[in-house]
């Protein structure tokens, strides 16, 4: 069994404030995008890193654990999403790990899923999927600006109380590999340069939040509108983003 960081989902009730800042700013590309029961769904990728993916709720019952979280959180981080080659492996792996898996859905041979609530995952929903084949080809939105020059999405921080146990999760879980390891941090890689760094904080809900996200292009490559627009943009969408030369 493997396992792939792919995607860092935010849920928003707009869709303008991402298009600028993951695309117009950071240099995002469509990647792929659609209609699903309850949301729309739509992902950028960048010149290295995990993609980013925009959720928005369209109505619906199926709406509602979108419109819960928004109405919770407002527009922020909604989940990590993994790619595996043998879901059922996963599964078997979460529960040998303490967890018992929610949303359980292998009936769809093109897109089996589960999730882990935020409660057993630090903070944040994590979602893991087994995709059969490419997904479909669909139109970019045209509202989304043209991408801007590209960026890397060199890091995501996420801050949890219990570094051990979320450490344990995404190294022997979800098959990331310990590249750094200090008092109170750990980093974890995945191919692609996909990274997160967990690091240990204290009295955060649910056990966990994430911090920001880092993106870097070449030296010097960020101007101060860039800086400007970019802070303005992320705090629209529940995020602290990080501009690194």
């Amino acid at each position: 069994m493997t396992a792939i960081l792919d995607h860092l989902a935010i849920g928003t009730p707009s869709l303008s404030g991402g298009w600028e800042l993951f695309g117009g700013v950071l240099g995002g590309a469509w990647a792929n995008g659609g209609d699903s029961p309850g949301f729309w769904w739509g992902q950028l990728e960048f010149a290295g890193g995990p993609k980013i993916e925009l959720l928005t709720p369209t109505g619906g019952p199926d709406a509602a654990f979108l419109d819960r979280f928004l109405a919770a959180r407002g527009a922020g981080p909604h989940h990590f999403n993994f790619l595996v080659s043998d879901i059922e492996d996963t599964l078997a792996r979460i529960r040998a790990s303490g967890i018992e898996p929610v949303g359980v859905n292998l009936a769809n041979p093109g897109w089996k899923e589960a999730f882990i609530h935020p409660r057993d995952a630090h903070g944040i929903v994590v979602q893991v999927a087994q995709q059969s084949g490419p997904p479909p080809v669909s139109a970019r939105p045209p509202e989304l600006p043209e991408p801007g020059p590209a960026s890397r999405l060199d890091l995501i921080e996420h801050h949890v109380g219990d570094l051990d146990g979320a450490v344990g999760l995404f190294r022997d879980v979800l098959d990331g590999r310990v590249d750094v390891a200090a008092a109170g941090a750990a980093e974890l890689t995945w191919p692609g340069g996909r990274r997160i760094r967990l690091v240990h904080e204290d009295g955060l809900p649910l056990g966990g939040a994430l911090n920001h996200i880092r993106f870097s292009r070449a030296p010097g490559a960020y101007s101060v509108h860039d800086r400007e627009r970019a802070g303005l943009l992320a705090s629209t969408l529940g995020l602290t983003v990080e501009l690194a030369d």
